[in-house]
């Protein structure tokens, strides 16, 4: 090309944008998730929701403008000790607010990281209490391990009529230790005796410790841990016909412990965010809309395990997306020192409940759904909408 013709295109290259071409408005908002590791496929699914929401509502408008809302995405790998390095890459990308992470232990480990660079973080699923803990930057949409301890002590003594209850936990895992004790805690006010055991990380073979729950005379086995973990839970306990129901938190809702249950003659319950079924149509917007995008996605149903079972963490994180967005509009704003001033008042009525904040930070909260899982058909059922007594 002619020197000429190389004017003449760059001269048309800046009229486009100071002739009236529009130079279009991004904001970013980082997803904090694990997508490999002990909590990868809890992760992902949770990520999808955040993911099908920005298909469906690809903009916002904040301060009478419009912007693109860019996803910026990475993996935590479920790991504490690359906690810092992912929170990092994100504020580096020039996140507005950050969402995340499936994993208490994981959000925990970087919140620091996100205070440093005044970045809000809004958990979606991260239930123990450390993580809003002394600090303002902080939220989150999930209910809390206290209460939802106290649910599993309700369910125990209530539909189980338990006297003893095994609990078993990953030990140094912030999530499953502290829902173990916020169990034991509650139990121990019914007259439930518990036994308490940890394993370590690493640990594939679970058979001595359903072999200490029979042989303790428990009448509960509650274990709150990883899928990953979950699986071999379910698989050992049915080796050896453990007759006592598994009892589990939110990391058990997943259509990996479904697959791994079916067949089986265990009785499997957890206590979750979202349960299908309502006729709310903003209920039955998501579900409908929520599995054509699974099905009609190769990439979206692969990481949602294969299947399209909703799993509850999706939800949450579709309605994290929503809550986020209402934030950028009340600030007025994409500087994220003024999305983090603007959280404390920002609500959402979204498919899993209406969403307000506490002083802490804290999800105004009071409600857990149970489910079962069918053995038979490898679905869930619904057993109970519960509070605390």
């Amino acid at each position: 090309m002619k020197k000429s013709g190389l004017l003449a295109v760059a001269l048309l290259s800046a009229c486009l944008i100071s002739c009236g071409g529009k130079k279009e408005n991004i904001v970013k908002i980082g997803v904090y998730e694990p997508a490999s590791g002990d909590n990868g496929a809890g992760g992902k699914q949770e990520t999808l929701g955040i993911q099908y929401a920005n298909e469906i509502t690809p903009t916002v408008t904040i301060g009478g403008k419009e912007y693109k809302v860019q996803l910026e995405i990475v993996d935590n790998e479920s790991s504490n000790d690359k906690a810092v390095t992912a929170a990092s890459e994100l504020i580096s990308k020039g996140v507005s607010i950050v969402l995340g992470s499936y994993g208490s232990g994981v959000s925990i480990a970087a919140s620091d990281t996100f205070a440093a660079a005044d970045v809000p973080a809004l958990g979606v699923t991260c239930t123990n209490p450390q993580v809003t803990a002394g600090n303002d930057h902080y939220f989150r949409i999930c209910f809390l391990d206290p209460f939802q301890g106290s649910v599993h002590a309700n369910l125990a003594k209530d539909q189980f009529k338990a006297k003893k209850a095994y609990a078993l936990a990953k030990l140094g895992d912030d999530y499953s230790v502290g829902l173990c004790n916020y169990f034991i805690e509650s139990a121990k006010k019914f007259g439930i005796d518990v036994v308490y055991e940890t394993f370590p990380d690493g640990t594939s073979d679970f058979s001595a410790y359903v072999a200490n729950a029979k042989n303790n005379g428990a009448d509960v086995f509650f274990s709150p841990v990883s899928i990953e973990a979950a699986a071999l839970i379910i698989e050992q306990a049915n080796t050896q016909g453990l007759k006592i129901p598994l009892l589990a938190g939110d990391t058990w809702d997943s259509n990996v412990i479904l697959a791994a249950a079916k067949g089986t003659n265990l009785g499997v319950y957890v206590t979750t965010f979202f349960v299908e079924g309502s006729k709310d149509s903003q209920i039955t917007n998501f579900v409908d809309g929520f599995r054509k995008y699974l099905n009609t996605n190769a990439t979206a149903k692969t990481n949602n395990g294969g299947d399209d079972e909703i799993a509850a963490v999706s939800a949450m994180g579709f309605d994290a997306y929503y809550t986020a967005l209402e934030a950028l509009k009340n600030a007025g704003s994409t500087k994220a020192i003024d999305v983090k001033k603007a959280l404390p008042k920002t609500t959402y009525k979204g498919v899993s409940g209406n969403i307000a904040f506490d002083a802490t930070g804290d999800a105004i909260r009071d409600v857990a759904y149970i489910k079962k899982v069918n053995t038979s058909t490898g679905k869930w059922d619904f057993v109970a909408q519960q509070t605390v007594k």
